[in-house]
């Protein structure tokens, strides 16, 4: 039997009013497994932001639906990590226990704030950019989320910091079978973390679906410019008559090519240069 979606839409929109504003979102449709690490990508005003939000029951849909846990089982940590500011470190987790009776994890709230150079007794206010977002991360999986929305979670933090809380952030949900969702402009930071690839477009899905999947299906070509067909061509560079381009394969690639797999690097880069995007 398979196991129900973490996270859905089916033709999800979202529109904001007023001048020079419009759709953030339109027309979008996937379905995230349950037990994934997302990666959530896109170039700036594609709408990831707005995505998380209306999974996280913040906003509502103009059109469509999303389908996501109820809130005692999800957890949002959003770009400015709003906390409040006369609150000490040791009240805003003593908060985050008494709100989330039955289901809070001391110890692994604990974990996530030692280390960021602090005191249990400091007030927010007087916290770092980077220290907060580890008090706002040890809130939110100190929940014990089934499903955990992440929005440039790490962009605060020293690569020291990042690389100590990605790991416990992934030992966690490999542990526990939380289904992650992680906007993040840092692609070194979702090389190797994540297992899904949700890409957002104007507004759009632009390519979805399981990282090795997705690599697996395309290939690097380097060689004489020649026609390409049938595949799909993603993007495509000619020097003189050297061609470079990433393709979305339909079955062998014969030609007078070297090929090679993408790295996820490689993938997105070639999917965020392209106006369009690919067909997901």
């Amino acid at each position: 039997m398979t196991e129900d979606p973490a996270l859905t839409a089916e033709g999800l929109g979202k529109k904001y009013g007023g001048r020079g504003r419009g759709w953030a979102l339109r027309g979008c449709d996937f379905a995230l497994p349950a037990g994934r690490i997302c990666a959530l990508v896109g170039p700036n005003g594609a709408g990831k932001s707005t995505l998380l939000a209306l999974a996280a029951g913040l906003l509502r849909p103009t059109e469509g639906t999303i389908g996501a846990p109820a809130r005692e089982h999800l957890a949002y940590v959003a770009q400015d990590k709003p906390l409040h500011p006369r609150l000490s470190v040791a009240d805003t987790l003593r908060m985050g226990r008494e709100l989330n009776p039955g289901r809070w994890d001391s110890a692994l709230a604990k974990r996530v704030v030692e280390g960021g150079g602090f005191s249990s007794d400091t007030l927010v206010r007087h916290l770092s950019g980077g220290q907060r977002t580890r008090v706002a991360l040890a809130l939110a999986l100190g929940k014990r989320p089934g499903l955990l929305l992440l929005d440039e979670p790490m962009a605060d933090l020293d690569p020291l910091a990042r690389h100590q809380l990605m790991g416990v952030l992934m030992a966690d949900a490999a542990e526990h079978g939380t289904t992650v969702v992680m906007s993040s402009h840092i692609l070194t930071e979702l090389e190797g973390a994540c297992d899904h690839l949700l890409l957002l477009h104007g507004g759009r899905v632009r390519l979805d679906g399981a990282v090795d999947e997705l690599l697996a299906a395309h290939t690097l070509l380097t060689g004489p410019v020649a026609d390409l067909a049938p595949h799909t061509v993603v993007e495509s560079r000619a020097t003189g008559r050297q061609l470079t381009a990433l393709i979305r394969h339909e079955g062998p690639v014969e030609g007078p090519w070297e090929t090679s797999e993408p790295s996820l690097e490689d993938l997105l880069l070639a999917h965020l240069r392209t106006t369009e995007g690919a067909p997901a």
